[in-house]
C-alpha cells in the first residue's frame, strides 16, 4: 500500500473543501483530546469494577432481598461475564457525568450566555430524572421477583434464578428507564430554544402516549400492572413538561 505525501493529497480536493477542512481542524482536534480523555477515564473505572465485581454483585442482591431465591451460576465461566458486567456498569456511571461537563465546555463557545446558562440550570434536573427512572425501573424488577417467588410458594415448585440473567435485566430496565426520565429535558430545550413550536407538540400527544406503551412495553417486566406503572410516569413527566413550557418557562431568546 503507497501513501500519498499530504500536500500531493490535499491538491486532490478543491480550495474550497481545503478552506472548510482548515476551518474545522481545530474542532475536530479539541474533540479527538476530550475523546482521549473520556476512553482513558473509561478504562480505568472499568478495571476498578473488574476487579471489584464481587463486592458489587453482593450490594445489589443484599438491595434486591432475594431471601429464598436459589440464585444460581450456569457456567462455570460465568462469573467473568459477572465481572465484565460490573466493568462496564461502574464505568458508565464514571463517564457520563464528566461527559456531560466535557460536552458544555466544548459547546459553550457556540452558544449565547443566556442560552448556555438555561442549559446548564436543566442539569440538576436532569441527574434527579435519571436517578428516579432508574429507581422505578429497578423497582419494577424487585417487584417481578417477588412476584416470582410467591408464584413458586403457591404452586409448591422449585424456584432458580440465573444470576447473570437477573442482573443484566435489572441494569438494562433501569438504566433505559432512567435514560426515558431524560425526554422532559430534551423536550424543554427544544421547545425554549424554539426549534420546536408549542402548538406541534401538542398536536402530537397521542403519538407520544403511544410511544410511552411501546417503550414500557419492550421492557422485562411483561404483566400488565407492570406496563401501566412503567406508562403512566412517562404520560404524565410529558404532560408536565408540556405545561411549564406553556404556563412558567419562557422562550429564550436568541
Amino acid at each position: 500500500m503507497i501513501l500519498l505525501p499530504m500536500s500531493g493529497a490535499t491538491e486532490l480536493f478543491s480550495p474550497e473543501v481545503q478552506q472548510s477542512f482548515e476551518k474545522f481542524f481545530p474542532f475536530l482536534m479539541e474533540i479527538r483530546k476530550r475523546l482521549l480523555f473520556l476512553v482513558a477515564l473509561m478504562f480505568v473505572s472499568a478495571a476498578f469494577g473488574f476487579l471489584y465485581y464481587e463486592r458489587i454483585i453482593r450490594l445489589i442482591l443484599r438491595l434486591y432481598n432475594l431471601e429464598g431465591v436459589n440464585i444460581v451460576f450456569t457456567s462455570p465461566f460465568q462469573f467473568m461475564g459477572l465481572a465484565v458486567s460490573s466493568a462496564l456498569t461502574v464505568s458508565i456511571i464514571t463517564v457520563l457525568p464528566i461527559f456531560i461537563i466535557q460536552f458544555l465546555s466544548f459547546i459553550k463557545p457556540a452558544l449565547k450566555p443566556r442560552e448556555f446558562r438555561m442549559v446548564v440550570s436543566l442539569i440538576p434536573v436532569s441527574l434527579v430524572l435519571f436517578i428516579f427512572g432508574f429507581g422505578i425501573g429497578s423497582l419494577m424488577m424487585k417487584y417481578i421477583v417477588e412476584i416470582f417467588y410467591q408464584k413458586s410458594l403457591e404452586l409448591e415448585i422449585g424456584n432458580l434464578l440465573d444470576i447473570s440473567k437477573l442482573l443484566s435485566q435489572i441494569i438494562v430496565t433501569s438504566a433505559l428507564m432512567g435514560l426515558a426520565f431524560q425526554f422532559p429535558i430534551a423536550l424543554t430545550l427544544l421547545l425554549r430554544l424554539k426549534i420546536v413550536k408549542y402548538k406541534a407538540m401538542a398536536s402530537q400527544r397521542m403519538l407520544a402516549w403511544a410511544a410511552s406503551i411501546f417503550f414500557a412495553a419492550l421492557l422485562p417486566p411483561t404483566d400488565i400492572l407492570s406496563l401501566v406503572a412503567l406508562t403512566a410516569p412517562l404520560i404524565i413527566l410529558f404532560e408536565t413538561t408540556l405545561f411549564l413550557n406553556r404556563f412558567v418557562f419562557r422562550p429564550v431568546k436568541r
